[in-house]
């Protein structure tokens, strides 16, 4: 089915283009390329400090919500100081793999929303069967890249289990949210809104591919969408369109029990990959 050959591609491999990657060399390099207006939105004293930091390899250089997403990617591997974002997140999904060998996948299925069955665990992940077993082993036939793994092994470890309670909130409203809301809105609502923009069919595709459904006009919005990225975080998309007054707009919304049911660094990874697996929806299918 030709659905299920596209997500095997956009959920998501490495890209397999010629770009360069810039080996940064020092705190410098990276001051030169911020805007320098220490706007403290990336919560750092200054751009110099924050350039500091990611020389030294304890941030990275796109949590500075004022970068162009086109730098980002030209200068988002290693420094001579630091590791690679994937040898961090090759690192980080081991961690997290050892710790599902202590918990007990019956119990996580449960709780979660899941079913276990043949010593695996199995979570609708966007509509997909997505299977983990007790050494944190993911089985399905769909690419899992690191924004999907991490927050699946999360959800798995850590998630309360709450039950949704149909509440919709911004990210600024959960636990931990406020301070990540600016890098959110430039790292996911814009990126999204932008796709929405060109590409007309994207909510279609959305219900379709996904297996979201069409939610009403949440918010006075023209069209919402709900998706499940995992069985109890649901995500509602909300977009506006243009009308002669005002510009189109595009917020993103979760179930105020999001926070509990995933770590807020996990939520951010998972939405910050669907912005950019609807990117290159547009660009292989647009």
């Amino acid at each position: 089915m030709w659905v299920d050959r596209f997500l095997k591609k956009a959920f998501i491999k490495p890209e397999t283009g010629e770009k360069k990657v810039v080996k940064i060399q020092t705190t410098m390099e990276i001051f030169k390329l911020l805007d320098k207006s220490n706007c403290r939105e990336c919560n750092a004293a200054t751009c110099l400090a924050f350039a500091a930091a990611v020389f030294k390899g304890t941030r990275r250089i796109e949590e500075c919500p004022r970068l162009d997403p086109e730098i980002i990617a030209r200068y988002s591997g290693s420094t001579n100081n630091g590791k690679s974002l994937d040898q961090d997140a090759e690192e980080a999904i081991r961690g997290l793999q050892k710790e599902i060998e202590k918990i007990e996948l019956a119990e996580a299925a449960s709780r979660l929303g899941g079913i276990y069955a043949n010593g695996k665990l199995t979570l609708k992940v966007l509509g997909k069967n997505f299977s983990v077993d007790a050494h944190g082993h993911f089985f399905t036939d769909i690419h899992v890249h690191s924004w999907i793994a991490i927050p699946v092994l999360q959800y798995i470890l850590k998630g309360e289990g709450r039950p949704v309670s149909g509440n919709w909130v911004p990210m600024r409203e959960l636990n931990g949210g406020r301070d990540r809301y600016r890098l959110f809105h430039q790292r996911c609502e814009k990126p999204m809104k932008k796709v929405a923009d060109t590409y007309t069919d994207l909510f279609n595709d959305l219900v379709y591919l996904f297996n979201g459904r069409r939610a009403g006009h949440h918010f006075d919005s023209d069209i919402s969408v709900v998706l499940s990225p995992l069985p109890k975080v649901p995500l509602l998309i909300c977009y506006w369109k243009a009308d002669e007054e005002m510009g189109s707009d595009l917020h993103l919304f979760f179930d105020d029990t999001a926070g509990a049911n995933l770590d807020i660094r996990a939520l951010f990874t998972l939405v910050s990959g669907l912005a950019l697996m609807f990117e290159k929806i547009v660009q292989r299918h647009g």
